[in-house]
């Protein structure tokens, strides 16, 4: 019961709060990913003093102005999403208790990013771009020789990562602390909602790619 308690206090942080947290901790990471990491590649230093160059900087101010809006958007789906996941299964899980779960549960997501950052301004300090590109720790990906994969597969076998699997365990302990049933229909609701459709799209993703 107490263990409950804890998960239903955790869940139920101040939505305002965690979603300015997770922005500013994503700015912060994204800001030193560009700065210290992207920038010394070979490519930005050759792209600095040329007209693309410029693409570039206007391209990551978009990204840095749009991070709020990417979230929203991101929850706004992934909310609804588990909400009819719920509905499914006949359990009162309401569409503001969904975007709590999913907005708690992608503070996961930023420890990948850190370690990235950590990875190659510690460990491998000279990548070219498309090393930064293609990294992600604890991916699929890792374990192949990435410019042997057509480029369809690339991304797919980079959202297969361990930090992914960690996140629907997230989702179903948020599930489960709503819906105050037994963890085993958490469990179902996820996978036959999320999963499913994550699955799906990453299917559709390498099978449209061009």
């Amino acid at each position: 019961m107490e263990t409950t308690s804890a998960y239903n206090s955790f869940y139920e942080t101040d939505k305002r709060l965690a979603f300015l947290l997770l922005c500013l901790l994503t700015f912060l990471l994204l800001f030193t990913k560009k700065s210290f990491i992207e920038s010394e590649t070979a490519v930005f230093e050759f792209l600095q003093d040329r007209p693309e160059g410029s693409f570039l900087q206007i391209f990551t101010t978009i990204q840095y102005l749009t991070i709020p809006l990417v979230y929203l958007w991101k929850f706004t789906i992934i909310s609804f999403v588990i909400w009819v996941g719920c509905f499914m299964f006949g359990y009162k899980v309401t569409y503001s208790n969904c975007w709590s779960i999913a907005l708690i549960s992608e503070f996961i997501f930023i420890i990948p990013e850190f370690i990235k950052i950590i990875w190659f301004m510690f460990i491998d300090t000279d990548p070219d771009y498309n090393s930064v590109l293609n990294f992600y720790p604890l991916a699929i990906i890792n374990l192949f020789d990435v410019e042997q994969l057509q480029k369809r597969f690339v991304y797919p076998l980079k959202a297969l990562n361990l930090f992914e699997v960690v996140y629907w365990v997230a989702l179903i302990y948020g599930v489960h602390v709503y819906a105050k049933k037994k963890r085993n229909t958490a469990v179902f609701i996820v996978l036959s909602s999320y999963v499913l459709l994550f699955l799906i799209w990453l299917a559709f993703y390498s099978i449209v790619y061009n």
